[in-house]
């Protein structure tokens, strides 16, 4: 008879840990210096009916760090370019582009999957500029043959 392993769940504002709006972990000491630690955290990153938190598992002990996050939780870490875009997460989710999906706001670009907000960080952004144009009228991406709008939230609204 298998039993159910015991959890322990930290409150987001217990939390010694949080994520900043650049995709970065940081403590009371700063921005995560070891990027194996940083890359264990967001691999370990889950959400349910309380938010995002941290998972860890151990043999008869699941524990649960809910986080607190300054723009949101989810980021594109990176991304391959071809007939179509693939991003990768910092979850280590891989999901293909869909341009529809896409929106600016503030100085940020975002994508909305399912009720889910995903920021692009720096270095994905720098990748994607080769598809991508400014006009007048606005922000655009080439992918497929197509040139795609990118909507815009004024005022930063997501």
């Amino acid at each position: 008879m298998s039993t159910k392993p015991a959890e322990i769940v930290i409150r987001r504002e217990d939390a010694v840990f949080r994520l900043d709006r650049r995709g970065r972990w940081c403590n009371e000491f700063g921005v995560f210096r070891n990027h194996r630690i940083s890359e264990y955290f967001h691999s370990a990153i889950r959400r349910d009916a309380g938010g995002y938190f941290v998972c860890q598992e151990r043999e008869s002990l699941t524990e649960k760090v809910y986080f607190p996050y300054e723009d949101t939780a989810l980021f594109v870490m990176d991304l391959t370019l071809g007939p179509a875009i693939t991003l990768r997460l910092n979850t280590r989710r891989q999901t293909e582009l869909d341009p529809a999906q896409l929106f600016v706001a503030g100085d940020s670009l975002y994508l909305m999957a399912g009720d889910e907000r995903i920021k692009f960080t720096e270095r994905a952004l720098m990748k994607l500029a080769e598809v991508m144009d400014f006009t007048s009228e606005g922000y655009f991406i080439r992918m497929g043959g197509r040139l795609y709008r990118i909507r815009e939230n004024s005022g930063g609204e997501t």
